[in-house]
């Protein structure tokens, strides 16, 4: 039998027969108005669902998404109509469901003081999926959210090393050269000219010099060199996926959400 703690449970789930055939979908559970414990369920049921049946929850389990009682499927649609409007159910109709169930007649000791026989269902806005909450179902979706983290990406060195090159200077350099020369017998220079024997054999020299090159080698500091660091930013695209959850309204809704 169905409790007290399985009524969100059960509604809007399907109901099976006994024989494991689908009988339609669970809409409302009646409450005894006394006990406050499940008495009857409603079933959707004929062409499209446009019926609606009374079965009993007595004798009905639960098992994961499905609701399964002891009838067949022909038992429960051919139960006698019961109109539910206001959410209850008056003696009579009780009384004749019990007898077209086989399942006697309901006990006195259970019957309101008004010796009526109220079946009362559910408040609207309740929660098909578990216990009772509130009126409102709350949407949510993910949300992306994107940081940095500073990570090690490389390393930078400097090393010194020594490379050979050749290198071309021009230098003036001066050279002695040997030049012959004449002059005229004068007054002036008459006597050096006849000084020693009239004929003789003579030699005279001069000693030539030049200018030769140098070559030497200094070092010399240029340019000092550090390595430093600096900072660019650049512009990098994320993509990820994110659920996001979506609220629709099933049957004659009125939509008066705002528009996102």
């Amino acid at each position: 039998m169905i409790n007290e703690n399985q009524i969100n449970q059960v509604i809007g789930n399907t109901l099976y027969s006994q024989d494991d055939e689908k009988i339609g979908s669970i809409g409302q559970v009646f409450l005894d108005n006394t006990s406050g414990k499940p008495e009857f369920l409603s079933v959707n049921t004929g062409l499209l669902g446009t019926n609606e049946s009374l079965v009993p929850a007595d004798g009905a389990t639960v098992a994961d998404d499905k609701v399964v009682v002891p009838f067949s499927k022909d038992k429960v649609k051919d139960a006698p109509n019961v109109s539910v409007d206001g959410g209850h159910i008056d003696e009579s109709q009780e009384r004749e469901l019990f007898e077209y169930y086989g399942m006697g007649t309901p006990s006195t000791s259970a019957l309101p003081n008004d010796g009526g026989t109220e079946m009362t269902a559910p408040a609207a806005g309740h929660d098909t999926s578990g216990p009772n909450t509130d009126d409102a179902m709350t949407r949510s979706e993910e949300r992306l959210k994107v940081g940095t983290a500073r990570q090690e990406s490389g390393r930078a060195r400097l090393r010194k090393y020594v490379t050979t090159e050749q290198e071309t200077v021009t230098v003036p350099v001066q050279k002695e050269h040997a030049v012959l020369e004449t002059e005229p017998i004068t007054e002036g220079n008459a006597g050096e000219a006849t000084d020693g024997p009239a004929i003789s054999e003579e030699e005279h020299e001069v000693v030539l010099s030049e200018e030769r090159l140098v070559v030497g080698k200094t070092t010399e500091p240029v340019e000092r060199v550090r390595l430093g660091t600096e900072t660019v930013t650049e512009e990098e695209t994320v993509t990820e996926e994110v659920r996001k959850e979506h609220i629709e309204a099933e049957g004659d809704v009125a939509d008066r959400r705002g528009k996102p």
